[in-house]
């Protein structure tokens, strides 16, 4: 799975060489942040005969942003996310406690975003007939179009659903973790992590256009390349795929979803004399020290007390969270 670059850094870590000088201007006063929009993206997992794998895609080198990065499908909340949804599972006023929100309809429009975006980016739709059941295959040609629409933002997802007779099915998803976009990038996400098993009869395919290839990979077997530096990802992916690791299968990570803090992560800069200070509160590995006139390739080797074996990860498609 190696993305076939060296990007500077002793493990895989995404850090562009901007970050500092914007870093410099933010704290100069000479930068506004920009309002952070809301993103969902999922884990999702199925059992191997080692373990859980989790779904993982490769953004194209091409791309500006995070280019060759492994990440997770999802994307940013469609305004239309909010409307009135066919729906199964937890009340949308218990979703909006565990993801921290005050309004139920935001709450919809995060899991409804998550649901949306996995389909449109690894043809895996999770809505069934009922409330207890799921679709089975969705590869034939007039899901291909209604997956299309969707994309196109031609079709709201509350449409299609109505249209296909399905429910969105809440309850297949975990909330995981929250991580949002520092304040010094342009394009900012605040951005919710869930989990969620492949439903019995569907497979995952590479449906994204911001994906070059699409893998089924352990955690650790993930986490291992990006210690090697082999596979590049930013903080939230690397962070929440080591968080899966302790589990024997796709059923015991749903299960610890509950338990999982939810309280959300933003990276923190400052300047400490000439040097550019970078960190995440709570996650040590991903803190960079970069000095005057510095980039990635030019941090010192103060970054990290843990090592480059402690844990970082991202999101993905529209949703990162750096």
């Amino acid at each position: 799975m190696s993305n076939g670059q060296s990007n500077g850094q002793p493990n895989g870590q995404w850090y562009p060489p901007e970050w500092p000088d914007r870093i410099r201007a933010l704290a100069a006063g000479e930068l506004v942040a920009a309002a952070p929009r809301r993103a969902a993206t999922v884990m999702l997992l199925k059992d191997g005969a080692d373990g859980p794998l989790v779904h993982m895609l490769r953004r194209r080198t091409s791309m500006a942003f995070a280019g060759g990065a492994y990440a997770y499908p999802g994307g940013g909340v469609d305004p239309r996310d909010e409307h009135p949804v066919r729906w199964a599972g937890p009340a949308r006023e218990e979703w909006a406690a565990r993801l921290g929100l005050t309004d139920p309809a935001q709450a919809q429009a995060v899991v409804c975003a998550a649901v949306r975006e996995t389909y449109e980016e690894a043809g895996v739709l999770l809505a069934g007939p009922t409330a207890d059941t799921v679709v089975g295959d969705t590869t034939g040609d007039d899901w291909e179009k209604d997956r299309e629409a969707l994309v196109a933002r031609e079709l709201s997802f509350a449409d299609f659903l109505d249209r296909r007779g399905l429910v969105l099915r809440s309850d297949l998803l975990g909330a995981w973790a929250r991580w949002i976009t520092p304040e010094f990038e342009p394009r900012r996400y605040d951005t919710w992590f869930f989990v969620a098993a492949l439903p019995a009869g569907q497979r995952t395919r590479n449906a994204s256009t911001e994906a070059d290839r699409t893998v089924w990979t352990r955690p650790a077997d993930a986490a291992a390349g990006y210690d090697r530096g082999e596979l590049t990802m930013m903080p939230p992916t690397i962070s929440t795929l080591r968080a899966l690791e302790p589990y024997g299968t796709a059923a015991e990570a749903l299960a610890a979803a509950p338990a999982q803090d939810m309280t959300p992560v933003l990276a923190r800069a400052r300047l400490d004399g000439d040097q550019v200070v970078l960190s995440w509160p709570g996650h040590d590995e991903f803190t960079k020290h970069v000095p005057a006139n510095g980039s990635a390739g030019t941090e010192t080797n103060q970054d990290t007390a843990a090592g480059p074996g402690a844990g970082a990860g991202a999101g993905s498609g529209d949703g990162g969270a750096a």
